[in-house]
């Protein structure tokens, strides 16, 4: 567990994919509310996130935190693995 500043966005998702030594891909799931029709509708993006310990399993819930960019596409960091 790393500690988060205060205005740091924290994310839950779950591990879909795990992919080199350190790096899982995760799928972040929200309702939004259609603007027309009023139901609601689920969205989805994948994150990719650094994970040091390598604790991550496919199938696993966590939360993530955004930091400083580590690569191209990555800037979240695991912050804890829920299941």
């Amino acid at each position: 567990m790393t500690d988060i500043k205060k205005n740091q966005r924290q994310l839950l998702g779950t591990v879909i994919k795990s992919s080199g030594s350190n790096t899982v891909s995760v799928i972040v799931e929200r309702k939004v509310k259609h603007p027309v029709y009023g139901k609601y509708v689920k969205k989805s993006r994948k994150y990719l996130v650094h994970d040091a310990k390598g604790d991550c399993k496919v199938g696993d819930t966590v939360t993530i935190f955004e930091t400083k960019p580590l690569s191209k596409n990555k800037s979240w960091t695991v912050n804890t693995v829920i299941n």
